[in-house]
């Protein structure tokens, strides 16, 4: 719908008596070549609904009088052609696009049973001992800070996809165009409530635009509740990065804290911190690799979303 429409829709809604006065400046046009002047429809509708057409930008100024702004749009809104709202059309969303599969609930699980081994050494080293067996090659033929960043770059490299399959940024858009546009909506209604305010409008008319805002608040408290899916749609890659993640986790923390780092791989040179042992606190309870490895899986993952071209914000149609 054009803004020329929707400004005509709202002020039939403000004055039903509008249409009537809508259509006479219309005829009036059409005799007169496309202008109109008040003298011409004077006798169709007040000097305040002519000046509400003047300040709505309905009519503007022509070479002798005044014209309608867009004549198109203007039949279409007299005619009923266009849209029966006054904003623009809310995007359509499919729930099920956004519903999890059995095998994302799985990952989930699994994923949430693995995070007890933190706290849970058995757990912590029945996960350690059995990613042990992949990556002690691994370690056997780089020194440790060089395996942390190998599993940086393997945890960014998932990640990275994880994201771009799972995560729909389509839809992603779609949820946050309705937001916006019932955003928008609420601020129309509140612009024209204080411009009826300030017109003196009568009391009917901002009792109705009153009711107007209530209903408006009313669809976007629904649309927010609905918006649950735009977080499952988020979370959905997540369930199943952490599944993949928290095991080489906990190998690292089960290598540093159980089995022990000796010898030269025992301490490592940081910038800015120097030379610091692995499990020495950097940053409050954060210890030197948990840092090291945050730092390195950070960096891989930018590069490799560049590298890739996987662009993960959303998109709008």
């Amino acid at each position: 719908m054009t803004r020329t429409a929707e400004k005509i829709n709202d002020l039939v809604r403000e004055d039903s008596s509008m249409a009537a006065a809508l259509e006479a400046i219309r005829e009036e046009a059409d005799r007169n070549g496309g202008e109109v002047q008040w003298a011409d429809v004077s006798d169709d509708l007040s000097s305040g609904q002519w000046g509400r057409l003047i300040e709505k930008g309905v009519l503007v100024d022509g070479d002798e009088g005044f014209e309608i702004a867009d004549r198109e749009a203007y039949d279409d809104a007299l005619d009923g052609d266009g849209d029966s709202g006054s904003y623009s059309d809310e995007p359509d969303i499919d729930a099920e696009v956004s519903q999890w599969s059995q095998w994302d609930k799985l990952a989930g699980v699994g994923a949430l049973l693995l995070m007890f081994g933190y706290w849970l050494d058995p757990v912590r080293n029945t996960v350690g001992g059995t990613i042990n067996i992949i990556l002690s090659p691994l370690d056997s033929a780089l020194p440790f800070y060089a395996v942390i960043l190998s599993v940086a770059l393997l945890t960014g490299l998932y990640s990275t996809l994880l994201q771009a399959n799972l995560m729909n940024p389509e839809i992603m858009g779609k949820y946050q165009e309705r937001m916006q546009a019932m955003q928008e909506k609420q601020k129309d209604v509140r612009e024209r409530k204080e411009q009826a305010e300030e017109r003196g409008a009568s009391e009917a008319e901002i009792e109705r635009l009153d009711d107007e805002l209530e209903e408006v608040r009313e669809e976007q408290m629904e649309a927010m509740a609905e918006n649950l899916g735009m977080f499952k749609e988020q979370f959905r890659p997540m369930v199943w990065i952490m599944l993949l993640t928290i095991p080489l986790f906990l190998w690292m923390y089960w290598k540093i804290q159980s089995v022990g780092i000796t010898g030269e791989e025992a301490t490592v040179i940081m910038p800015i911190v120097g030379e610091t042992s692995w499990n020495a606190g950097l940053l409050g309870p954060m210890q030197a690799w948990i840092v090291w490895y945050f730092l390195c899986s950070m960096g891989f993952t930018q590069l490799l979303r560049k590298a890739l071209n996987i662009d993960m914000s959303p998109s709008t149609a």
